[in-house]
């Protein structure tokens, strides 16, 4: 007989405690949503799997507290040099200029076990999380009422927990989505790649280049990353007939990095090999049961967003159930977080897939007319593209009628004079929640149009600021070149800092008020 570990039935129950998992947790956590988390782990896996972040990550360590801890196992991402059949520089992705438009680095790298232990302990620091390790799920059930799992113990004894919902963060082979009959849709990409993580000594930093590399070489498609310090990291392509077992030993690890290293210039960290895919579940949700992270999708690794996919999908779906448990919201609500998301990883995850494909081009031939085309296009001189330039937009779900290209996309966070002769940045000063940000420009009358905002209870701690006030007084003029970019004189800016809506009257402006009250409330 299976034993209740608590009498009470838990808010959110979250299966797997990797950096997913552990993100959710915290997020819940502040929010004193009661939250159970369970993982068959103990220990931070002590490896790195992901190697990059971006400054949506940065933004969200910022606003759980954590930006500070997790600072010293950040460093930029050096530009990505693209090299052609012939050796020839064919592409390079870089990032955005300064000032930033989020007052972070848009791109780094990371080392991942700290980071996640970092994570862990946030979540663990609140009250409302409960954590039990060592537990695997051995069932899922779902009701009217609640959500039932089924944990077995490593000493084979079982036990059950109740919740109103589940997030299954529990990873690729996830035994959530299998639980809840969820499959997963097919993207077209499926190859064999080896990754080797090397921590390298100063004669082997020598003999390496100076930025990340993708080696659009036919013979063998490589990447090469620079992360922190002297971790240096490989992805190599498996050639048809090679043994990807055999491939991940020391041996032939150290066979494939012959190009560049020998043992005497480092020492492996880490050697794997990978099929990479893109799959995205093909829904979000199953009554009570969400998937996130890898439960949820996998994409190929050529932008580093495989951590980041998942934090997004923790970052939606938690404020929305922080809206739907404490603040009225319906439970309809919820239903936009798999629209959302899947849209938008989807969307990247083909984008990806492109810039895959320029680097995975077998055919000598084709890859010479990819080199050609390439150069033309930017008429033999090769410009920057920004990382961020690759990210799209939410295109679905909790969003204002009213098209426009800033619609769905991140907010700016710029950088505040503050009265005191200080500096701060936007989200210190007006938080996370629900935001309206008016231009310099915005009339008298978009003033009272942002104060009536409609009465309900998700909207009602809702935040007004107008830029060139005293108290809303940006250093750099990133808010100011936005809203000048755009056309427009105020935003609606969601609690994950997505916009909303965005408005050039103070008439829409209202407009939109009244239609995300109604999403808010519609069953």
């Amino acid at each position: 007989m299976a034993q209740t570990l608590d009498r009470d039935m838990y808010d959110v129950a979250i299966v797997g405690f990797g950096p997913t998992g552990a993100v959710a947790a915290g997020l819940l956590g502040a929010k004193g949503i009661r939250t159970f988390v369970c993982d068959k782990s103990h220990e931070v896996y002590d490896k790195p799997r992901a190697i990059a972040l971006d400054h949506e990550m940065s933004r969200l360590f910022q606003q759980m507290g954590i930006g500070k801890k997790i600072k010293p196992y950040l460093e930029p991402f050096t530009d990505s040099v693209y090299y052609g059949v012939d050796g020839q520089v064919i592409k390079r992705m870089s990032t955005v200029a300064a000032p930033y438009p989020l007052s972070h680095t848009p791109s780094v790298v990371f080392t991942q076990p700290p980071v996640e232990g970092i994570l862990r302990e946030h979540a663990a620091s609140h009250e409302a999380v409960t954590i039990q390790l060592g537990l695997t799920l051995a069932a899922l059930t779902q009701d009217a009422a609640h959500a039932t799992l089924t944990l077995q113990a490593e000493d084979g004894s079982t036990s059950q927990v109740k919740a109103r919902y589940v997030i299954g963060c529990d990873g690729a082979s996830s035994t959530v989505r299998a639980q809840a009959g969820i499959a997963l849709d097919d993207l077209g990409f499926d190859e064999p790649w080896l990754v080797v993580d090397v921590m390298v000594n100063a004669q082997g930093l020598a003999k390496l280049p100076t930025t990340s590399v993708q080696y659009c070489n036919p013979e063998r498609p490589s990447t090469y990353v620079i992360g922190p310090g002297m971790h240096r990291r490989w992805e190599i392509s498996i050639n048809p007939g090679e043994d990807p077992k055999e491939l991940a030993t020391p041996e032939g690890a150290w066979r494939l990095l012959a190009p560049w290293l020998t043992p005497a210039d480092g020492s492996l960290w880490r050697q794997a090999s990978y099929r990479f895919h893109a799959l995205v579940a093909n829904t979000w949700r199953n009554g009570r049961v969400f998937v996130a992270g890898d439960a949820a999708h996998q994409q190929p690794p050529f932008l580093g967003q495989g951590m980041c996919q998942g934090v997004r999908d923790a970052v939606n779906l938690c404020w929305k159930l922080d809206a739907v448990l404490h603040h009225g919201a319906a439970d309809s609500v919820l239903d936009s977080y798999g629209a959302e998301r899947k849209a938008h990883v989807t969307d990247l995850t083909t984008r990806i897939k492109h810039i895959g494909h320029i680097i995975t081009e077998r055919d000598v031939a084709k890859a010479r007319a990819r080199d050609a085309q390439l150069l033309a296009e930017c008429g033999g001189v090769v410009k920057p593209t920004p990382r961020q330039d690759v990210q799209p937009a939410l295109s679905a779900g909790l969003l204002a009628s009213a098209p426009h290209p800033a619609r769905g996309t991140i907010f700016p966070q710029p950088l505040l004079n503050l009265p005191n002769g200080q500096q701060a940045r936007m989200d210190d000063v007006l938080g996370a929640g629900w935001r309206v940000i008016l231009s310099a420009d915005a009339g008298d009358d978009f003033v009272p149009a942002a104060q009536q905002q409609p009465q309900h209870p998700h909207l009602l701690a809702l935040t007004t600021a107008k830029l060139g006030t005293p108290d809303f007084n940006e250093a750099e003029g990133v808010l100011a070149n936005w809203f000048h970019k755009h056309g427009v004189k105020a935003a609606i800016v969601r609690p994950d800092h997505y916009i909303y809506g965005v408005s050039a009257s103070a008439h829409d402006l209202a407009s939109q008020f009244s239609q995300l009250a109604n999403d808010l409330t519609m069953a």
